[in-house]
């Protein structure tokens, strides 16, 4: 489980850091009203939290597939910039998702964990689940390509 909210030896940035960067690079998701929220950072792991609301459904009223595909996303890029810094051009090169429940509309967690942090490539997973659940309504793997340092 990633750390409290706050400062940790064991990251290269802090939430409030992340949050600031993420805001400026990418305001479609951090800006202003935004729906996504750095709950916590700690070594290698990240939780991300998504406030799902009607933006964010398909029909039938639970939240989609496309935007727990990018909570997953965001989730793994905060663990990855956690350990590296702010490297904006990181970029995912695959990701793979199941989906296993239906999340009804509100806030859904993800807990991302880096399981491989290499130069050039991280390999992250999340679990995805709604308040208070210990049931998972997502699971994925994704892939990031780290640049070289300038």
């Amino acid at each position: 489980m990633a750390q409290a909210k706050g400062d940790t030896a064991d990251t290269v940035m802090t939430v409030a850091q992340l949050e600031a960067f993420l805001a400026e690079v990418f305001p479609q998701a951090f800006g202003p009203g935004r729906a996504h929220h750095v709950e916590a950072v700690g070594r290698r792991t990240a939780l991300v939290r998504l406030d799902a609301d009607d933006a964010h459904l398909r029909p039938g009223g639970t939240v989609s597939g496309p935007s727990l595909m990018q909570l997953a996303d965001v989730a793994v890029y905060v663990a990855l910039l956690g350990q590296i810094g702010p490297v904006a051009l990181a970029v995912t090169t695959s990701l793979s998702i199941n989906f296993l429940r239906k999340p009804a509309p509100g806030p859904v967690f993800a807990e991302a964990k880096l399981i491989k942090l290499g130069k050039r490539l991280a390999v992250g997973e999340v679990g995805m689940r709604g308040p208070g659940s210990e049931d998972l309504v997502a699971h994925c793997v994704a892939t990031y390509s780290i640049p070289d340092k300038a």
